[in-house]
């Protein structure tokens, strides 16, 4: 199991435009804790847990897993003009868990936000995959996601691996118009650069795996 080649894909006209700018003002409006980056932990937020079950991504996640797909986490990235950061080249490992638990191939471990995270192994990581609802269209100019197709199959690197490998691969721009999804594996690695326009670049980063039980004693925790 695991997404195939080339570790990402872009589809077109998933979500609607009036439903992202509904989503966009139930932020505003919302009183959940937001960093410089956006928000974590939302699937307790209504509108955010009924788009994460909404049908055209339930397909497109079951489709990328060859499973029927179970969202357990969602995130905000909100990049504007004035909340302005680049992001380096990385693989997304690190997992949210009900329990502790003691296995060679888990860690390290952190709390974050009163949730626990560990980093995990390939075999749990290629059993998920990243819905990115864009909520704005993502253009050359407002920080895109760049990907090296291809390098989820590589799976977990050390950040030095991850760094010697960017310099000799091709990276891909992901330009994305509003209500696209990018379906991407959290194995590929991936980095943005900053916005050079004013347009915002919003994005819900939505996880999906085929069983929230990952193995004995290992269960994701649903944020």
């Amino acid at each position: 199991m695991g997404i195939p080649e080339p570790g990402f894909r872009v589809y077109k006209g998933i979500i609607d435009e009036d439903r992202c700018d509904a989503i966009i003002e139930t932020f505003e409006n919302s009183t959940i804790i937001k960093s410089r980056a956006g928000a974590r932990h939302l699937l307790t937020i209504p509108e955010i847990n009924s788009l994460a079950n909404n049908i055209n991504l339930l397909e497109i996640a079951s489709k990328e897993l060859s499973s029927d797909a179970i969202p357990f986490r969602a995130t905000l990235f909100a990049k504007t003009s004035s909340a302005n950061w680049l992001t380096i080249w990385h693989q997304d490992t690190a997992l949210p868990l009900k329990y502790h638990f003691d296995s060679a191939e888990w860690g390290p471990w952190s709390r974050k936000f009163g949730v626990l995270y560990a980093h995990a192994p390939t075999s749990a990581l290629s059993r998920i995959v990243a819905l990115r609802i864009h909520l704005d269209t993502s253009d050359s100019e407002n920080g895109p996601l760049r990907v090296l197709p291809n390098t989820h199959a590589l799976g977990v690197l050390t950040d030095d691996q991850v760094s010697e490998i960017a310099t000799v691969h091709r990276a891909e721009e992901c330009l994305v118009p509003k209500g696209g999804v990018l379906s991407m594996s959290p194995l590929l690695i991936h980095s943005s650069s900053k916005i050079k326009s004013d347009l915002p670049r919003r994005v819900i980063h939505i996880e999906y795996v085929n069983s929230l039980k990952l193995d004995d004693g290992c269960e994701l925790s649903v944020n």
